[in-house]
């Protein structure tokens, strides 16, 4: 079994640049396999790690207890990381990157049942840049996660979780310096000029390498590497999709997966997609190139799996953990409603509020964009009904611009929506781990915003 995320792939990148992909990669999927093109999100928030942890699990953050790449944590009363662990220790590297784990996942994944019904003898093994994309496709019991650990170091690590000293294909592979061929100019695969189906290369709304004048091509990666994080700018270029190819194919080698009787699982995320189209942005020239180059490194993936594992011996399943919008400036330039929020404004207001209808600026624990932790022993102290706070507060949210909705966590612990944005976020909430309010802000997503899937038997 092959699991393939796309990290950030709009379900259009698919048709939109269909003409330019050649027969064996996107084309081979669709063209050999099944698409699904009816899927659909059903929770809020669609990030990388309720998105990668929804996929594998098969559940809802609402179960499987991810419900951000970060949250505030209740018990430990500061924000906690989705893979964060400082009970491991690094492997590979000396850096705090690698103490990671998926202990904050409290569901088995299809990877974990595998496991279990081979007596632990089918190896699960997760590739990727981030070390959440690696991580928690492949549950608890899986073999190994390796993501990738830039830098000065331009190195694929692990944590003690998995094991205390990398395999020796691992320790061959880093010795190689196989990143450092991607210290290269980065330019158009094909005329630029040809890109079409994305907006024009110098504009206002996409960002830039630190150093670069415009974020327009070339990249001189080579010239904005020490700038940039040296080996970290490799992971915003498609070469970071080249990097994760070639390291699955070293572990496709190196682990012998799919030879014997019992079935493996190689869990791969891509996650320069993400990256690019943060940087970028969804309707830039680095978009398309990043897809029409991601498009021959799944076709070197599939032809690999043909002569190591053989033509109808292996399933490739290929989906994203989410989507992206197109920039809001972007979309206000052409009319179309979109805006930033202003969230230091939104919390001076909102605490200035607090103070005078509860004389007290402590009854806020933790507040973000999205999310509003109550201090329960402040307002034990002062003496209130938590549900006639919440009904308070969220009555005083409801009136400021750019907040669409508000729900109480006692909504979302009793009511039964079966619809709608209060559907998609009760699947998100976490009775143990989310907030007492949740905010939904102005020009919602829609309601059931699409999941891109694809599978493919070869």
């Amino acid at each position: 079994m092959v699991g393939i995320v796309v990290d950030q792939m709009r379900y259009d990148y698919l048709t939109k640049f269909w003409h330019r992909y050649g027969e064996g990669g996107f084309k081979r999927m669709v063209n050999q396999g099944f698409t699904a093109k009816n899927h659909h999100f059903n929770y809020v928030p669609t990030s990388t790690g309720p998105g990668h942890a929804s996929v594998y699990t098969g559940t809802t953050p609402s179960v499987h207890g991810i419900i951000g790449n970060d949250w505030f944590d209740k018990n430990l009363g500061t924000t906690v990381y989705c893979a964060s662990d400082d009970s491991v220790s690094p492997v590979g590297t000396n850096d705090a990157a690698g103490k990671m784990s998926p202990h904050r996942m409290i569901t088995s994944t299809v990877t974990d049942e595998l496991r279990l019904a081979t007596q632990l003898r089918g190896k699960v093994i997760g590739i990727s840049l981030k070390d959440r994309g690696s991580i928690l496709p492949i549950g608890h019991a899986a073999n190994a996660a390796y993501w990738f650990h830039g830098k000065s170091e331009g190195a694929w690590i692990t944590s003690s979780y998995y094991m205390e000293e990398l395999p020796k294909w691992v320790q061959d592979f880093n010795a190689s310096d196989a990143a450092e061929k991607y210290k290269t100019v980065w330019n158009t695969l094909y005329d630029i000029n040809t890109y079409t189906e994305s907006g024009s290369d110098i504009n206002d709304f996409e960002g830039k390498f630190t150093g670069e004048a415009t974020a327009s091509f070339p990249h001189d990666i080579p010239k904005l590497w020490d700038a940039n994080g040296g080996f970290d700018i490799v992971r915003i270029t498609p070469f970071g999709n080249s990097l994760t190819t070639d390291f699955d194919l070293a572990a496709l080698e190196g682990e012998a997966l799919g030879i014997d009787a019992d079935t493996d699982f190689l869990a791969i995320s891509y996650s320069s997609p993400d990256y690019i189209g943060h940087k970028f942005g969804v309707n830039s020239k680095e978009v398309q190139d990043n897809y029409l180059r991601l498009d021959k490194d799944l076709e070197r993936l599939f032809n690999a799996l043909d002569q190591k594992v053989g033509k109808g011996e292996y399933t490739v399943f290929l989906t994203a953990d989410h989507g992206a919008i197109h920039v809001p400036a972007y979309l206000q330039s052409v009319k179309i409603p979109a805006g930033y929020f202003d969230v230091s404004a939104y919390k001076e207001k909102l605490n200035k509020f607090l103070l005078k209808e509860f004389e007290t600026d402590k009854l806020v624990r933790y507040m973000s964009d999205d999310d509003i932790f109550l201090n329960h022993e402040v307002l034990a102290e002062i003496d209130e009904d938590l549900d006639d706070v919440l009904e308070t507060i969220a009555n005083e949210i409801i009136t400021y611009e750019g907040i669409f909705q508000v729900y109480t966590s006692e909504q979302l612990k009793t009511q039964n929506y079966t619809r709608g944005l209060p559907y998609l976020l009760q699947n998100g909430f976490n009775h143990k781990r989310s907030g007492d309010l949740l905010v939904v802000l102005t020009a919602p997503p829609p309601v059931l915003p699409v999941r891109l899937a694809r599978c493919c038997r070869s």
